[in-house]
């Protein structure tokens, strides 16, 4: 079984009592412990996580064809360990999915996840207004253990309208990912006229919204991705 945990906000740790599998960015190990010698290795993915192999394929290509292609190691782990995982200084938040939650978010921003994760790209409309194309990865809870890191540029902030059923307005660039019970994917709020279009971009000209009757909780950080649609006259 595997536990994460976040260290010093810029750190995952990752404890494994037993044996087990866990996903990683390619690159992301730091540090382990584990008695005996080390009881873990690494194997990159060339198709990935999935166990069949047609579907691995075509989850590959489908990643690529929608630029959600994501490096990714697998570690197997035989024995109890502790490892430790990065991406240059960037902030951790994990999040633990119960069975059918599902997690939607751009795969630059996935740092580790657990085999409990069902993680899959699908076609996405509000994506060509955000961030770099028509897709997002998504990661669904599918046992008991089924955990998630991902990055967040600075120390994120986390809205949720599950109790309080208010209205959550976003910036999609500043977006890392949004939770909840199917997919729940947010609507695109547009004011654009002459005024507005001209040299603004997400967040001022449009926004993503959860309504009240979409409980989600969304992850943001405090810096916005280059991208969407910029316009300018100077």
């Amino acid at each position: 079984m595997l536990n994460f945990e976040v260290i010093n906000e810029l750190s995952l740790k990752v404890t494994c009592t037993g044996n087990d599998v866990l996903f990683t960015k390619a690159g992301a190990f730091i540090a382990g412990e584990s008695q005996g010698g080390k009881n873990y290795r690494f194997e990159k993915l060339l198709l990935g996580p999935q166990s069949n192999l047609m579907q691995a394929a075509l989850g590959s290509l489908t990643r690529r064809v929608t630029r959600e292609n994501l490096p990714l190691m697998k570690v197997t782990m035989n024995g109890d360990s502790v490892t430790y995982y990065a991406n240059h200084g960037q902030h951790v938040v994990v999040y633990k999915l119960a069975q059918g939650e599902i997690l939607s978010v751009e795969s630059e921003n996935i740092l580790a996840f657990t085999q409990d994760c069902d993680y899959k790209t699908r076609f996405l409309g509000v994506g060509v207004l955000s961030q770099k194309g028509i897709a997002t990865s998504t990661l669904t809870g599918r046992g008991n253990n089924a955990y998630v890191a991902v990055l967040s540029d600075g120390n994120p902030l986390v809205l949720s309208n599950w109790e309080t059923r208010n209205t959550i307005t976003v910036d999609p660039d500043a977006v890392i990912c949004w939770i909840g019970q199917g997919h729940c994917d947010p609507q695109i709020i547009a004011d654009v006229n002459w005024k507005t279009f001209i040299g603004q971009a997400s967040g001022e000209s449009y926004m993503f919204e959860w309504t009240g009757g979409q409980p989600v909780t969304v992850i943001l950080q405090p810096s916005e991705r280059s991208g969407g649609i910029r316009i300018g006259i100077d």
